[in-house]
């Protein structure tokens, strides 16, 4: 399909939608007669920013209530005359805005999120523990039974960003290389232990360090790692999205859980140390161009037991996390350094 206005829904979370990113880059240089319509929360918008062809609508569940609230946001966006609609969230909600469209016939094409698959991955008894198709390529199946070109690379594509006054005031007097950690994630069971990230920070300490990501707890803990350590930096609460992306572009490594942050530095093409607990890479979200030799994590019949590391841990006592050396993590940082 060519010269056609795609709609795009992927209403969130943020780590989701910074994946989508890389592929819908490559995908409208490849489809350049084609336009997109990217239906997500207003603060995404920063992920798609340096794209000619595709335009965010802003989608605020406040606004759109309900059956009646999505019907008016069906309205508005016919005005945008869409031929055809990508689910890449495939919920309740997207799948009954996408019914409007089909009632229309508007093509409309889905993510299939294998969930009988990623069941079997992560269940307690007779674990199917086998790779699953990674998520870029769900979304780019999506793309391709609309009939668009997408044959997609997945590999770290570097996108270095000219830094702000703004940004330039709090990296100044820290020693290169340049080293982002993201310790925090929405769920525990995804969170390596504060003690031992901050051994992580003591070990690298030499490098400039900064820290992503979280909400006002995670901003004091970070706090107390900056006072502590002379070349820690915490962002949090300091810059807005569109500033901290152009600073992980600057960045030589980043450290990750499996969370967002992960996912906002493979779309500047900057490598990550990803640390998994109850989640696995099998699972198939593996930042967008990441190694698996790059993942820190221990091997464990258990694991993965959660496919978003919202259950409860099957052993009780989160040895996934607890028993990963901070020095396996240091180490493939290094590792990662000597070649930058």
């Amino acid at each position: 399909m060519k010269g056609q206005k795609i709609l795009i829904i992927r209403l969130s979370a943020m780590g989701d939608v910074a994946m989508t990113a890389p592929v819908l880059k490559q995908l409208a240089q490849q489809n350049p007669k084609s336009s997109f319509v990217f239906l997500t929360r207003p603060l995404f918008k920063a992920f798609l920013e340096d794209l000619p062809n595709v335009t965010v609508f802003p989608f605020d569940p406040n606004t759109y209530k309900g059956i009646a609230g999505l019907y008016r946001l069906y309205k508005e966006l016919k005005k945008q005359k869409i031929d055809a609609v990508a689910d890449l969230h495939y919920n309740l909600r997207s799948r009954i805005l996408s019914l409007f469209f089909w009632l229309s016939a508007i093509p409309i094409a889905h993510l299939n999120k294998g969930r009988k698959e990623k069941k079997a991955l992560s269940r307690k008894e007779n674990k199917t523990r086998l790779p699953l198709e990674p998520t870029w390529k769900r979304y780019t199946e999506v793309f391709k039974n609309l009939g668009l070109e997408a044959s997609i690379e997945n590999k770290l594509i570097r996108q270095k960003e000219d830094l702000s006054p703004e940004i330039l005031s709090i990296t100044q007097g820290k020693n290169a290389p340049w080293i982002g950690i993201s310790p925090f994630a929405q769920h525990m069971q995804k969170v390596y232990p504060l003690d031992k990230m901050e051994d992580v920070i003591r070990q690298l300490s030499k490098y400039k360090i900064f820290i992503f990501g979280g909400g006002t707890e995670e901003k004091q803990t970070a706090e107390v790692w900056e006072r502590e350590y002379e070349h820690v930096t915490s962002t949090i609460g300091k810059i807005k999205l569109q500033e901290e992306l152009k600073l992980i572009s600057n960045l030589d490594v980043m450290i990750s859980m499996d969370s967002s942050g992960m996912h906002m530095a493979s779309l500047k093409g900057v490598r990550v140390v990803s640390v998994w607990g109850a989640t696995h890479p099998y699972a198939g979200f593996l930042g967008f161009g990441q190694q698996e030799s790059d993942c820190a994590q221990i091997d464990l019949e258990c694991r993965p037991c959660s496919i978003y590391g919202n259950k409860p841990c099957f052993r009780g006592d989160l040895a996934c996390l607890n028993w990963l050396a901070p020095e396996i993590i240091v180490t493939k940082t290094k590792n990662i350094l000597q070649n930058v």
